[in-house]
């Protein structure tokens, strides 16, 4: 015990940079906001391109391989059945990889695309808002989620299938061999994971932070100040440090529960306030628009035009998506043991993308409903314009009140869900850490957020681990290629179990 302590260099390594990086976020805000930008825009401009085929290549495999005839392998022994029911799974997973974001997004996106669309169409028309649904769809649609899948699938299959190691490293055994894993090339793929997750998940505590005080502002007239700030990351803090320390079983799932039960709620009441037939209307056309133009928008990039709004949303989001990669997908494979290949994909891309779509479809028409005036208005701030658009409508006090909660619940359990990965890449990939790393790791990621919400760095940091994040692009296509090589060495073996 005390020799792998000593050894752990991924723990010590990853905590220094994360310090140090967040110390010069945090004293020299304007010198870091240059340095990120510079990669990012950089990144963005020079390699759109590879972002845009490796996401869509990402559909493609993980469809791919869940209709092949490796579908029916298990993750994990052939007689394991999953841990968690269908719909607690799912409640985990989807809170993990995405809740806090449709809350943030679900009304503010398709208004901004309907304030400032794309090239060639005029804004706030019915042009601009069809367009409006169809980028929030295309963006919160499959692509994200096939690319969770990748690492997912990956993670899931040689952890409780090869009985390897929780890391993103173990994917590259097929590659590199496991000598090498264990060695530095390894150990820079884990190191930059936790850099990716600390960095990705306290911007999201800090954007979250933001809205649920302006949620609170709204409600209650609470001053947004230094105090609230602080009173609100510490709250939030101490529930996900403590769900994550009683382990995935207790405090996770119980938590999962909850999320998706308010969520329900949500959209129960907002269905019964809103143009309800027009949310059907705008669901069934912007549906149609999303398969009919699917290869192509995968693919779209004005090679002799302005790319300033693909660059600004689909490159960004597609980005964050791959920063958000190594531990939503090493999440979703710890809690995914005893399914096949077939259903871990269609659970982790199809099921959730649809979910994702429906609430689009209701929340951006209740903003989209209400015209141009309020969508100029609701713009101006991203975090007020749920809120915003709530108010034109019945129950604002009581849908805005369970909205606040459900910000708290999905932040808790996207933070908690982190604090248990970053626990596992720190421990070896031990499939239950620590509570003392869980503790570390927890209070880290809240001092990080906290630090940088009130030296302003919050955009900046998330550009950061985006650029930071960008080698996982390539990380994750040899993902594709280790999972392939695994299944089809299995393959055989599944078929001459007699004639061995």
């Amino acid at each position: 015990m005390g020799s792998s302590r000593s050894s752990n260099p991924v723990y010590y390594i990853s905590l220094v940079i994360t310090l140090l990086i967040s110390a010069w976020a945090i004293a020299l805000p304007e010198n870091f906001g240059e340095m990120a930008n510079a990669v990012f825009n950089f990144l963005v401009t020079d390699f759109g391109w590879l972002y845009l085929l490796a996401m869509f290549a990402f559909v493609v495999f993980s469809l791919g391989l869940a209709f092949s005839r490796y579908g029916n392998i298990r993750l994990g022994n052939d007689d394991d059945r999953p841990e968690f029911s269908t719909l607690v799974w799912f409640g985990m997973l989807f809170g993990a990889g995405m809740g806090i974001g449709l809350v943030f997004w679900g009304a503010a996106e398709p208004l901004n695309h309907f304030v400032s669309p794309d090239l060639g169409i005029t804004p706030l028309t019915p042009e601009a808002a069809d367009f409006a649904m169809f980028a929030s769809f295309f963006h919160w649609g499959f692509h994200p989620w096939a690319n969770y899948c990748i690492i997912g699938l990956a993670l899931a299959y040689f952890q409780f299938r090869r009985n390897k190691p929780g890391l993103i490293s173990t994917i590259f055994i097929p590659l590199i061999g496991e000598e090498r894993v264990k060695g530095p090339i390894g150990q820079t793929i884990d190191i930059l994971a936790v850099f990716a997750t600390v960095a990705g998940v306290a911007t999201s505590l800090g954007l979250g932070t933001l809205q649920i005080g302006q949620g609170l502002n709204f409600l209650f007239n609470l001053p947004i100040t230094t105090v609230t700030t602080i009173g609100i990351i510490a709250v939030i803090a101490v529930i996900y440090i403590w769900t994550a320390v009683s382990g995935i079983e207790r405090g996770i799932k119980w938590l999962a529960n909850i999320n998706l039960t308010l969520a329900f709620v949500i959209v129960a009441l907002v269905i019964l306030i809103g143009p309800a037939v027009k949310m059907i209307n705008v669901f069934t056309n912007s549906l149609g628009v999303y398969i009919n133009q699917f290869i192509q928008e995968s693919m779209r990039i004005n090679a002799f035009g302005d790319n300033s709004w693909i660059n600004g949303w689909r490159i960004f989001y597609w980005a964050w998506w791959i920063a958000w990669a190594p531990f939503v997908g090493t999440f979703i494979a710890r809690i995914s043991k005893g399914r096949t290949i077939r259903e871990f994909v269609l659970g982790v891309t199809v099921i959730p993308a649809l979910a994702s779509l429906v609430w689009f479809a209701i929340f951006g028409t209740l903003g989209l409903d209400l015209g141009p005036q309020v969508a100029q208005q609701a713009v101006q701030v991203t975090e007020t314009a749920l809120f915003l658009v709530l108010q034109h409508y019945p129950l604002f006090t009581l849908i805005s009140a369970i909205v606040v909660v459900l910000l708290i619940t999905f932040f808790v359990t996207s933070a908690n869900s982190a604090t248990f990965v970053l626990g596992m890449f720190t421990s070896h990939g031990d499939l239950d850490p620590t509570a003392g790393k869980k503790l570390a790791w927890g209070i880290i990621q809240a001092l990080l957020a906290l630090g940088l919400l009130l030296a302003g760095g919050l955009k900046t940091l998330q550009i950061a681990s985006i650029a930071a994040a960008f080698p996982f692009a390539i990380v994750m296509l040899l993902a594709c290629i280790a999972i392939y090589r695994a299944v089809q060495e299995e393959f055989p073996a599944v078929n001459a179990e007699d004639g061995r």
